[in-house]
């Protein structure tokens, strides 16, 4: 098996690392990473310039570009070979719900996944945005990925599917096993928040995620809170084919 392992935290994180350690126990692990933390770049791809691409280390790569221009350039042409599967991750806070939405490291997957490749992205879900400080628990996150590729390798994903893998921040010994689960979604997100530049000039941060909406139980959000591995499939195909009818009665009618 060779593997390619992207994110949007940044190459030189602790997650990424320790994700290709563990995934070496299947094979060859190469790293295609942005150089700084690109967190909510979504889908994004770099067409206004050229992208520097530098070997940082034995098959690591730090790229000037976003986890979307990571795997795209890495499929299509920067590697020798192409690899068997996708793993972005290990994400240093949830994609949940929404998040899905504009997470750089669901992107990366997904990125994958539309070049043809099984793909799975992986997140630690901290409490809350003041236990950013606690120590993050990527060994175990790392564990139920190795877990979840064994499965992949010997039953393919669907073809328009890739894998959400969410992962409490607990001790192995704490978790209390696997759920799949369909995504919840959040209320809207909180005002943004104004600031001031030095020169006066008002300017904005994004405000943070809205709460938890729809957290029910078979939601992502309700198997991480009980001490579960949330893994969600999501499909790439985002027609709505329910409507499809609907709207051609409409259509027909202009």
């Amino acid at each position: 098996m060779k593997f390619l392992v992207s994110n949007d935290d940044g190459v030189n994180t602790r997650g990424i690392k320790t994700l290709a350690k563990h995934l070496k126990t299947f094979g060859e692990v190469v790293t295609f990473a942005p150089n700084r933390d690109r967190s909510g770049a979504s889908n994004s791809l770099t067409l206004d310039r050229p992208i520097r691409v530098q070997k940082i280390d034995d098959d690591v790569y730090s790229v000037h570009g976003t986890p979307t221009d990571c795997v795209h350039l890495a499929v299509t042409g920067v590697m020798d070979e192409e690899p068997d599967m996708v793993v972005s991750g290990i994400n240093n806070s949830a994609n949940l719900g929404d998040d899905v939405l504009y997470s750089g490291t669901v992107a990366a997957a997904i990125e994958g996944r539309y070049l043809g490749l099984p793909a799975i992205a992986v997140s630690i879900v901290m409490d809350s945005c003041k236990d950013n400080n606690r120590k993050r628990n990527y060994d175990t996150a790392a564990y139920f990925v190795n877990r979840i590729v064994e499965h992949v390798i010997t039953h393919p994903l669907p073809r328009d599917t890739i894998l959400n893998v969410n992962v409490p921040n607990l001790d192995i010994d704490d978790i209390k096993g696997m759920k799949v689960t369909r995504l919840g979604y959040r209320h809207k997100a909180e005002n943004a928040i104004p600031t001031t530049d030095p020169r006066g000039f008002k300017m904005y941060w994004i405000g943070p995620a809205g709460p938890e909406a729809d957290a029910g139980e078979g939601t992502d959000f309700h198997a991480v809170r009980n001490g579960f591995v949330s893994i969600t499939p999501i499909q790439t195909d985002m027609t709505k084919h329910t409507f499809i009818d609907e709207l051609n009665q409409w259509a027909k009618r202009i």
